[in-house]
């Protein structure tokens, strides 16, 4: 009689730390649009930094005040702290519960601040533009350059 073959162990596409962030976020993010607070309407869960013992998990938050209101948002967070990670035991079939601590998201933050710039800058310039058109200036770049150099005209 022939040896069964072996079960093939099927190779998943991310670590299980990545699979546990992205199950947290979703949790997170779902169970935040179920409470009812004010100060927590427009908090977007931006990702979860899972330790791998699972014994705490960073969670990143963004709102639309662009980091006015931080402290009130962790301060609502916190309060919330005991609901969400019910939550998280609930739904995902953990080993352990980690602890949420959370932290703005400065990568967010970062991103629409260098996106402000690029705007400015391209707002600026369409100015600039605008402005050398209306007063018929030229650029050095735009002038023909098969003039004649010495200006006599005699070609020479």
């Amino acid at each position: 009689m022939s040896p069964r073959p072996r079960a093939r162990s099927t190779k998943r596409q991310f670590p299980r730390t990545a699979r546990i962030n992205q199950l947290l976020q979703e949790i997170l993010a779902e169970e935040l649009e179920r409470i009812d607070d004010e100060p927590l309407a427009m908090v977007t869960i931006t990702g979860v930094e899972a330790e791998p013992d699972l014994r705490n998990a960073t969670v990143f938050f963004d709102d639309p005040a662009g980091g006015a209101r931080d402290d009130e948002m962790l301060a609502a967070l916190e309060d919330v702290r005991p609901r969400l990670q019910a939550a998280v035991n609930n739904q995902a079939r953990l080993k352990r519960t980690p602890m949420l601590v959370f932290h703005p998201d400065a990568g967010v933050r970062e991103g629409a601040r260098i996106e402000e710039i690029i705007r400015d800058l391209d707002t600026e310039r369409g100015a600039r533009e605008e402005a050398s058109d209306a007063t018929g200036d030229r650029r050095d770049d735009d002038v023909d350059t098969d003039a004649d150099p010495d200006g006599r005209g005699d070609g020479g």
